[in-house]
């Protein structure tokens, strides 16, 4: 049996992070078990590649929601990156750390060490900002941050309205504040994709003391009474194990980590018993505390043929594609976001609780995101904090089953109120002068959509996920937490979990930039524990 001192399962955004750090001295044997393949494909590096790869089975596990009454009994889809890479692979690169408060409330949470103070080092140590190094940012991490290169005449329109409406302009919401009107910030370099597996596996791939093996499924963690001694996994119809001699490292993410650590009897005892798996170890929070931005779109008709929806077809599409790449510019460096808004609804909140996407282009279904043939914008609506807490709780003794995913969306008379006044706001925007030479009609919600009733109908009829999955397996104190301030999996030795399952609160933002600041943070404590242990 191979062994190694640290086994990180999953090849994901956090795994790759802590392959590079865990490999930078030569003392640390690493090995990376990742279920999907490598970061090959012809649209990966594309930006504008994202659509493709979200109904993509050989780079997106395509998990879908249990049907929920609070969304009339629908099922929603909730993407997660398969490959090497993870969700870095197929999102839309968007790059939002969040408020300070975010992670402050950890800290009070009994995450100790994790308030925005003690992470602010950690979001600086990853990136590589375009503006440079300053106190709030990073100029030389791995990670490449730039701003959104092109800025098409609506965006621009846009961005005004807001001001017109009363919204200021904020041109870095990763800085000192986060409220306002701008364009977003993306994770790429030169006009190409810039994931996690290119900015931190990439470079450690060639080092003697890492191997990765791919299309390997891990199936359960093996233990010899209360530690963590390795792993068993899947290559094809071949099972193997593999042994950790120092710890195992679970970076599967919100959905798979929870259910693996059930797979392999950890978890709540009337949850395992009720799929026959023998009770190792009662977790009651595994699976418990999940939380996942939930968005509406709204869109509108544009008079104009000067969005996506007519600039990708025929001709044009044929120019564009000549453009990026001759250039790497144009159209095809466009992600899922254009341009950004952080707003607060109700004028006591001390920050903003509504995040706005802005998108020069239509769809009729989020999970296609088939464009319209005619020119249509839309705006992405969600709330940034939802009290709304679901559960992601294993369905089958059989591991290659996917858990059952229920949300709960909408739960709380909060998250309901963010939404409807959130949406009002984006009306309104879009209702001010600036945009009055692009706006034809409104085509969803419809201007028939006015009552708080309606609104919250339209929300629970056409909302979706945003695939921002996080807290399944909550970091803190009480019968709930799952792992310690140190990530340290409660009741086990060798047994650490270093992904977004650990966030005991949403932050408010799209969550990759807060998982790598995991994974650096994570790194550093496991070597830290690791030089205490000689």
């Amino acid at each position: 049996m191979d062994s190694f001192d640290y086994v990180i399962v999953g090849g994901g955004t956090a795994g790759c992070v802590l392959a590079n750090r865990l490999t930078a001295s030569s003392e640390s044997k690493v090995l990376v078990l990742e279920a999907g393949g490598p970061d090959r494909g012809f649209w990966i590096p594309i930006p504008a590649g994202f659509s493709k790869l979200l109904t993509n089975a050989k780079y997106n596990w395509r998990f879908q929601t249990e049907p929920e009454e609070n969304v009339h009994n629908r099922t929603i889809v909730v993407p997660r990156g398969k490959g090497l890479g993870g969700s870095t692979l197929i999102n839309g690169m968007i790059f939002v750390r969040g408020q300070p408060q975010d992670y402050d409330t950890w800290a009070q949470l009994g995450a100790k060490g994790w308030s925005f103070e003690d992470v602010l080092p950690y979001f600086k140590k990853l990136e590589s900002f375009e503006d440079g190094e300053s106190t709030y940012r990073g100029g030389s991490g791995p990670l490449n941050v730039v701003r959104v290169s092109e800025r098409p005449e609506i965006s621009e329109a846009f961005i005004a309205a807001a001001q017109q409406a009363g919204f200021p302009l904020n041109p870095d919401y990763n800085g000192a504040d986060q409220e306002g009107f701008g364009y977003y910030q993306v994770n790429q370099r030169n006009g190409r994709r810039w994931s996690a597996a290119d900015a931190y596996l990439r470079p450690a791939m060639s080092r003697p003391n890492l191997k990765v093996q791919t299309n390997a499924h891990v199936t359960r963690i093996d233990f010899e009474g209360r530690r963590a001694v390795g792993v068993t996994y899947r290559v094809g119809n071949e099972e193997r194990q593999v042994r950790a001699r120092a710890e195992v490292i679970l970076t599967a993410g919100s959905i798979q980590t929870p259910h693996l650590l059930e797979l392999s009897g950890v978890g709540d005892p009337q949850t395992l018993s009720s799929v026959g798996i023998p009770v190792l170890h009662a977790l009651p929070g595994v699976g418990s505390n999940y939380i996942d931005h939930f968005a509406t779109r709204m869109n509108w008709r544009v008079k104009l043929p000067v969005t996506l929806n007519e600039l990708t077809r025929g001709w044009r599409l044929g120019a564009a594609v000549a453009q990026y790449f001759l250039t790497r510019k144009g159209i095809l460096t466009f992600g899922t976001g254009l341009a950004h808004g952080f707003v607060k609804t109700r004028p006591e909140l001390e920050t903003p609780d509504v995040q706005y996407f802005f998108m020069h282009a239509s769809y009729a279904n989020a999970g296609e995101r088939k464009l319209d043939r005619e020119p249509g914008m839309t705006i992405g609506v969600t709330q940034l904090r939802p009290e709304s807490r679901g559960t992601i709780h294993i369905k089958s003794p059989d591991p290659l089953v996917p858990p059952a995913i229920r949300p709960n969306f909408l739960s709380t008379r909060t998250d309901q109120e963010a939404m409807i006044e959130g949406m009002r706001i984006a009306r309104r925007v879009i209702e001010q002068p600036a945009m009055d030479r692009y706006r034809a009609y409104e085509m969803n919600p419809g201007p028939n959509v006015n009552t708080d009733d309606e609104w919250l109908d339209f929300a629970r009829q056409n909302g979706q996920t945003i695939y921002h999955a996080i807290g399944t397996c909550s970091m803190g104190q009480g019968p709930r937490a799952v792992v310690d301030e140190r990530l340290r999996v409660y009741g086990f030795e060798g047994l650490r979990i270093v992904d977004a399952s650990i966030m005991p609160s949403m932050v408010s933002a799209n969550t990759a930039a807060a998982v790598m600041m995991i994974a650096e943070k994570g790194a550093d404590l496991i070597k830290a524990d690791a030089r205490k242990s000689v």
